[in-house]
């Protein structure tokens, strides 16, 4: 896992991160890291099915760990600014923010242009779990389904008792930034709703700090923040939010590993 420190250099380029571990199985990732970075695997192995996308996403562990931790009330304050001033999104009327951040040896814009690629086939999502259903084949509007099931499957126009349960979310655009910003960022930032989260999400990538000697060319994160089901209190039911958090650490972790090797599989296939 990942700490703030009180200098911290998150989405732009005042911030830093340091490990909480500093041992010896710490320095041998590391060295497993820098082996992967430098020779990225030739093929990365696709789910083909829906137990492939359980072993894939929720039961291997990632090869690199990614999660912010947010350890007090003063680091959520903090990062609720860096959020806004960053992607110009507000996130403090949400009970829920997890963050995730990778770094990636490929240049931003090579790895935003994987992130464009995203839909119902994208190798680095568990479509077969959680299908992203783009809305008339646009990045703009996706839906996103339990097992790939319509919502309607039971015909219940207002689902069970009010709760769409094939229907996870839908995601639609508030901005993609496609262009690198003052930060040398470009991101796609989403708001969640018609499911269980009602809030925010995005994918943001940016060029690496040399200053802060960030490792990677460039570093990703994903961000979300919402509300179960749109409800504060329910957002503070400690056994649903851990059973969450749980599940979504995981499949996060393993989703931007995969587009971490992916970027830089293809980006190295293009060095002489």
């Amino acid at each position: 896992m990942l700490k703030c420190e009180s200098q911290t250099n998150f989405l732009g380029n005042k911030i830093t991160f340091t490990s909480q571990m500093k041992n010896n199985k710490q320095i041998k990732k590391e060295s497993k890291e820098d082996h992967v970075n430098n020779n990225p695997p030739i093929e990365l192995k696709r789910s083909k099915s829906i137990l492939s996308d359980i072993r894939n996403f929720f039961l291997c562990n990632p090869g690199e760990q990614t999660l912010i931790q947010i350890n007090s009330v003063d680091d959520r304050y903090t990062f609720n600014k860096i959020i806004h001033d960053r992607v110009g999104i507000g996130v403090e009327d949400y009970q829920l923010l997890n963050m995730h951040r990778i770094h990636i040896n490929a240049p931003s814009e090579f790895v935003f242009k994987e992130l464009l690629s995203w839909d119902g086939d994208s190798s680095w999502w568990p479509n077969h779990i959680a299908r992203a259903n783009l809305q008339n084949g646009k990045l703009e509007k996706i839906k996103i389904t339990l097992l790939g099931l319509s919502n309607n499957i039971f015909k219940l126009k207002n689902g069970l008792f009010g709760y769409h349960l094939l229907h996870l979310f839908n995601l639609n655009a508030i901005k993609f930034q496609k262009e690198a910003d003052e930060n040398a960022a470009r991101y796609l930032l989403y708001s969640c709703s018609g499911g269980y989260p009602i809030g925010v999400f995005c994918l943001y990538v940016r060029d690496s700090n040399t200053q802060e000697e960030e490792t990677g060319l460039s570093q990703l994160f994903a961000v979300v923040s919402f509300n179960f089901y749109g409800k504060r209190s329910l957002s503070n039911w400690n056994i649903l939010r851990k059973g969450w958090e749980k599940i979504h650490n995981k499949v996060t972790s393993n989703v931007l590993y995969r587009i971490k090797l992916i970027s830089e599989r293809d980006y190295a296939s293009l060095k002489p």
